[in-house]
């Protein structure tokens, strides 16, 4: 089959499709878009890059990496790996030692220095 053929019969069922579905009439569907959504429901599956690179036919690995950028799930697992750092709620107060450099007279020398 050719690649028109295929984007014939395509477009066939999903006119058929949006009969049905409305909202598949808003969407773009191609074939480069099914090769897309089946690596990425590949890479989902097996979480191995190599699998998705040998199903789409890549020569280099470099190329199957975007597809490392486009899985959601693989960002999510990475920002669960990091966690915030604990947080107290509340004002700030500022310390006795704090509040002592602020008035010392070192410091107001450099203010009236600066006048």
């Amino acid at each position: 089959m050719t690649r028109s053929g295929f984007e014939y019969i395509l477009e066939k069922y999903v006119r058929i499709a949006g009969e049905r579905c409305p909202s598949l009439n808003e969407k773009r569907i191609s074939p480069h878009v099914l090769r897309h959504s089946c690596a990425l429901a590949i890479l989902e599956a097996t979480k191995d890059l190599r699998k998705v690179s040998l199903w789409l036919g890549h020569v280099n690995m470099q190329t199957t990496e975007i597809y490392t950028r486009a899985d959601l799930s693989i960002k999510l697992e990475a920002l669960n790996a990091n966690t915030a750092p604990h947080l107290r709620s509340g004002r700030f107060r500022a310390s006795d030692k704090l509040i002592a450099s602020l008035t010392s007279p070192s410091f107001m020398r450099r203010e009236s220095r600066s006048k």
